[in-house]
């Protein structure tokens, strides 16, 4: 096996060097189809030390991941085509283990599970495919993507060289490339993937393994090459990658943190640029700025970067209980395209605008030679050009933090923002600036339905507390391994018998139950009433319960409910992470603290309504449902509404709830967490995306478990649209880049007026009904609030009004006679231009 395996890591590295150097010198620089080789001959894929070569040509990649368990399948063509539009050629996606196999042998690739189908999507959209195998893939993403099944393996020990782990590794990434290869989705076959991942970010964790951590690095690699599959393999964040594997970046700003391929044949690929911060619950906001991601891209293409990757391109919704610990449901929402699918901009604007400028830079990065001009401490200009041609293209950047700076660069003088890059495809012509935005702005809007809220009709069933168990053991079991990922729920029970002599005498003072727990929440009842409830949290998932008892003298019993948040999704040893209550104690009583650790507890996994599933019809007529009244700690509620009316995506504000689930006609949109409080004093998640696949025209079955006490009163479900639309442009910004084009090898401008311009259009043919706000001086704030000024035009609204009321896109320029230039306040100062309009279907 070890000589068959060095011969086939041979040929394929021999098959790689020989098409990269065909692609090298194939001088064919044409921008055409991106799936079509010269002569329709499918040339397979191979790289050199500058890009990935498909089909015998080099490429720019602009990739985003997008996942599809995240997503609906009937929302997956439009989440593609916006993709597509925002000048994306590649989607990435990982291979999710856990939900494709969650019972060992017994498989699921139905529904949003249907791998093939959405890699087949992604072909029909003329773009190329990353099959991130992993099957570790972390991802926030309950256990990693590790079957809970695999926990469970004799002597078991995850990511390592270990024989167990290597077994089952092996078998399902085998059955995955199999899958692949049998629907002919390998470039090398004529499909879309062009890259594939195995493992991932593992020098995160190598140093825990030691010696096992090396070598089980290198089987992963030989074992990945060997299954042949005409395409290169990545490792991201793995530093010795074993050739011919390409070793990738992951970060905010690769262009200058990624030390560079392990080996000079191999390009500079970027698998995760991330736009923002996936949020926890008691998270505040996460954001990262257009400009601010905008940058580290043309930093990382102007240092000999070909492929960039933004994660996540379209986060979505972790449904059900798919989330890792402590993950909300909702994931990467500030993405260029949201947790909707709805266009976040000016990030996914401005991006697109990026791709289009370096894609008019590509001849000259493929085909120049680099050189660097330092042009002081934090300027520099980095060209690409082919002596004796007018091939050249330059990256100005200022990377000065704080101050704008001058530039003189071949004879002209350009400005540039503080930290900021501006790109001149031709050397000469600035096109774009990462940090002067030319696209539009938006704001997302939650809308109450006027259909679907006029009577939910609320009803409710308590959850049935059990006081005596049998499953007794001497000490609580540990929570992960008695749910096994079928629930977030299990039951401990135990009885300990008190004397008077026991109990405090004043009446004022109470013994406490205090209860340490690994993680991750508790609820305690005694004697079947509710006492209280507590939690862990992300960076620490251990917590200690503690809160005063009216025990009586007599039999007592003990009733705890401990709860998960998703199973862990990285760091070394998984497999022997914990949670679940650990000791239990009473202080207080007159004979001393009592510990009943080990006092025998008796369990049982899952709740009452869970088992009967009384969150889908059938499963509702099982108890006894009934008028809404008091709110107490683990009640199940049902109710009924209309499906909204319109298009527009849907979501459900919980107002009023603690913690808990909801489902839709039977199925799980995720967990909740209303009363988890960011610093901020607010939830960290408020509104809750119901697809519209989930709904029916009428009567729409909603049951919410609440773990807290709560009132579900107060819900709400809601529309959800971005027809709040501005632009924000200033007499310094350059012409939009969407202005130039290249022709026979040479950039040129596709009209005569290049002066700034505001540009708006509404989204889904609707048509500007109403100007919101228009500022012709130094307006300042953001889309939504924005605020005037010390230096407006008393007319800007007007002509705001009349270049774009009742239409569906409209261009305001920057013509100071427009504004009424005789009557300017502010005659010596550069004005700026904010416009806000509002976007609406006209009867």
């Amino acid at each position: 096996m070890a000589v068959s395996g060095r011969i086939l890591l041979r040929i394929n590295l021999f098959i790689l060097l020989v098409t990269s150097s065909i692609a090298h010198d194939k001088k064919d620089h044409d921008d055409g189809d991106n799936h079509k080789a010269e002569n329709n001959v499918n040339q397979g894929v191979g790289y050199d030390g500058r890009s990935v070569i498909i089909n015998g040509k080099r490429e720019l990649l602009f990739s985003g991941s997008i996942h599809y368990p995240r997503s609906t399948p009937d929302t997956w063509p439009d989440l593609l085509t916006k993709a597509k539009y925002g000048g994306l050629n590649v989607i990435q996606t990982y291979v999710f283990w856990n939900v494709h196999e969650p019972i060992e042998g017994q498989y699921n690739f139905e529904g949003q599970y249907d791998l093939v189908k959405f890699i087949k999507l992604i072909a029909q959209h003329k773009m190329y495919a990353t099959l991130r195998v992993g099957p570790f893939i972390q991802a926030e993403w309950n256990h990693g993507g590790l079957p809970y099944w695999l926990r469970e393996v004799p002597n078991i020990t995850f990511r390592s060289d270990n024989e167990p782990f290597k077994h089952y590794m092996k078998k399902f990434v085998t059955m995955i490339i199999d899958m692949m290869k049998k629907e002919k989705l390998f470039a090398s076959q004529g499909g879309p993937i062009v890259l594939s991942q195995i493992e991932n970010e593992y020098n995160t964790i190598q140093l825990a393994f030691r010696e096992r951590g090396d070598s089980y690095v290198q089987w992963a690699g030989k074992m990945a090459v060997g299954l042949n599959t005409g395409v290169p393999w990545i490792m991201c964040k793995q530093r010795d990658a074993p050739d011919p594997i390409i070793n990738t970046c992951n970060g905010r700003h690769c262009g200058d943190t990624f030390t560079g391929p392990n080996r000079r044949n191999k390009p500079s690929l970027w698998t995760e640029n991330w736009t923002a911060q996936y949020r926890v619950f008691g998270d505040p906001p996460s954001q990262r700025s257009a400009e601010d991601l905008a940058y580290s891209v043309a930093r990382f293409f102007s240092k000999n970067g070909s492929l960039v990757n933004y994660y996540m391109y379209h986060g979505g919704t972790n449904y059900g209980r798919t989330s890792a610990a402590f993950t909300t449901t909702r994931y990467y929402d500030e993405a260029p395209l949201d947790e909707y699918a709805l266009q976040r901009d000016p990030k996914w604007g401005h991006l697109k605008d990026l791709h289009k400028a370096l894609n008019l830079c590509k001849k000259a990065l493929f085909w120049g030679t680099p050189t660097v001009q330092r042009l002081g401490p934090d300027q520099e200009v980095r060209t690409y050009e082919q002596p004796g041609t007018s091939l050249c293209a330059a990256f100005l950047a200022n990377n000065d933090t704080k101050n704008a700076q001058t530039f003189h660069f071949r004879g002209k003088k350009y400005g540039l923002p503080a930290r900021s890059i501006s790109i001149l495809p031709d050397c000469k012509t600035v096109v774009y600036n990462t940090q002067m935005i030319t696209a539009q702005h938006n704001t997302r809007n939650f809308v109450r339905s006027a259909t679907a809220n006029k009577n939910f009709n609320w009803q409710m069933y308590k959850e049935y507390v059990p006081t005596q168990l049998g499953s007794m053991t001497k000490e609580p079991l540990e929570l992960y391994e008695l749910t096994k990922d079928t629930t977030d729920y299990a039951w401990y029970t135990t009885s300990i018998e008190l004397g008077p002599r026991d109990l405090p005498m004043k009446k004022e003072i109470f013994p406490v139950l205090r209860v340490a727990s690994l993680g991750h929440g508790l609820l305690a009842f005694v004697n079947g009433k509710y006492i209280g409830f507590a939690h862990g949290s992300k960076v620490e998932k251990s917590f200690v319960f503690q809160k005063p008892v009216k025990f009586e003298a007599g039999v007592n019993h003990i009733t705890l409910l401990g709860t998960l948040v998703g199973l862990p999704d990285s760091g070394a040893y998984m497999e022997h992470r914990f949670a679940g209550p650990r000791s239990i104690t009473i202080l207080g009583l007159n004979t001393g603290t009592l510990d009943l650790s080990v006092n025998g507890w008796g369990h049982q996994v899952g709740l009452y309504g869970e088992k009967k599933k009384i969150y889908t019809e059938e499963g509702s007529k099982k108890v006894e449902w009934r008028k809404l009244s008091e709110s107490p700690a683990l009640t199940w509620y049902k109710g009924y509404f209309d499906t909204p009316e319109g298009n527009n995506p849907v979501a459900i504000r919980l107002t009023g709830m603690g913690k808990g689930m909801v489902w839709i006609n039977g199925q799980n949109i995720g967990r909740y967490w209303m009363s988890y409080l960011s610093p901020l004093k607010q939830p960290s998640q408020s509104e809750y995306q119901i697809p519209r696949s989930f709904l029916k025209p009428t009567q729409n079955l909603i049951v919410i478990l609440e773990e807290e006490e709560a009132n579900p009163k107060d819900v709400e479900i809601l529309l959800v649209n971005r027809d709040t639309i501005c632009s924000y442009v200033t007499e310094y910004h350059p012409p939009s880049v969407r202005l130039f084009e290249s022709k026979g090898g040479s950039l040129r401008a596709k009209v005569d007026d290049l002066k700034p311009k505001a540009e708006l259009t509404c989204p889904n043919q609707k048509k500007i009904v109403a100007v919101e706000f228009a500022s012709f001086g130094d307006p300042f704030g953001a889309c939504g609030s924005y605020s005037l000024g010390n230096c407006t035009s008393p007319v800007s609204k007007k002509v705001a009004e009349k270049f774009c009321l009742g239409k569906t896109s409209c261009q305001i320029p920057l013509d100071a006679e427009d504004f009424d230039n005789q009557n300017d306040a502010c005659p010596h100062m550069k004005k700026a231009l904010a416009v806000q309009v509002k976007c609406a279907y006209k009867n």
